[in-house]
Order: structure tokens, then sequence, then C-alpha cells
């Protein structure tokens, strides 16, 4: 590949991974209270979007983004870090590993990523600098809450436009 073809696909990676931490934050006026998280449904989706089309390192940096700027905003707390970005890694990291037309699964990867490695590092490493006691089952439980609703939601949404974009020639 020459460097003006990829330096064209690194842009274009860049401005779709923005675009869609712009989704996430503007739809994050979606949420519910779970102890002293907040749980993000639509996040989670945008993590299954931007996983499978861009790969686990984009959309990894898209969650950061998103969770940096809920922190910034207020509306955010500490544990929209774990909370997104492993969720986000795992579904890209799944999707590079499945095949061409089969690549809709990895969205099962995002609650793994988010409700079992998300909510451990918030439980063990997030709540104790930020002064919580929390145990893993308690955040396992909210993160859960999130993230199984918003995959699903993410499924269906490519499902959908698989047909009629070009997001197919990634499923």
């Amino acid at each position: 590949m020459d460097s003006a073809v990829k330096s064209s696909l690194v842009f274009r990676k860049a401005v779709l991974a923005a675009a869609f931490a712009a989704a996430a934050t503007a739809l994050s006026f979606v949420s519910f209270p779970m102890g002293p998280a907040r749980c993000f449904p639509f996040q989670h989706t945008v993590n299954v979007v931007a996983g499978i089309t861009l790969g686990p390192w984009w959309a990894m940096g898209a969650a950061f983004t998103t969770s940096l700027i809920r922190n910034i905003a207020g509306t955010g707390t500490p544990f929209a870090f774990p909370g997104s970005m492993f969720g986000a890694l795992f579904v890209g990291l799944a999707a590079q590993f499945l095949p061409r037309g089969r690549r809709l699964a990895a969205a099962v990867a995002e609650p793994i990523g988010t409700g079992i490695v998300g909510a451990w590092v918030s439980a063990m490493m997030i709540a104790p600098v930020i002064g919580k006691s929390i145990g893993f089952t308690f955040m396992a439980s909210a993160f859960l809450i999130s993230s199984i609703p918003g995959a699903v939601i993410g499924t269906v949404l490519l499902y959908t436009l698989r047909n009629k974009t070009d997001i197919g020639d990634k499923l």
C-alpha cells in the first residue's frame, strides 16, 4: 500500500472515530444511575459499531475520547473509562479474528469486555483511587445492565445498515 492511500485510510478512520465519539457523547443524555456509576447504553452501541468497522485501537480511542469529554463536562464518572474502553477493545479484537460474514458476532465481546474486565478494573483499581468501596459483583451488574442492551442495539443497527451502505463490506 503506498503512502498516499495509507494516509487517506488513517485520515478516514480518525474522522470516523471522532464522529463515533461525538455520537456517543451526544447520546449520553440517555443514562441512568447505578450507585456511583452512570450507565450509558448508547456508549456500548457505539463500541460495537466502532469496534467492527474501525478495529480495536480506533474504537478504544473513540471510547476514551467520549469518556474524557463526559468527565470534563461533568456528566460522567471515572468509571466511564474502563466501562467503555474494554468493551470497544474486545469487540475490535473479536472482529479481527472472525471471518467476513460473521463479524456481527463480535458484539458478544462488548459485555465481556465491559461487564467483566471493565468491572474488575473499576472495582479493584478505580474505586479505591476515588475513595469508594465497591465490589466486582456490583460493578459487573451495573455495567452489564448497560452493555447488553447497547450491544444488541449496535448489532441490529449494523445488520440493518449492511445492505444499505459500504459498511457491509466490513461485516
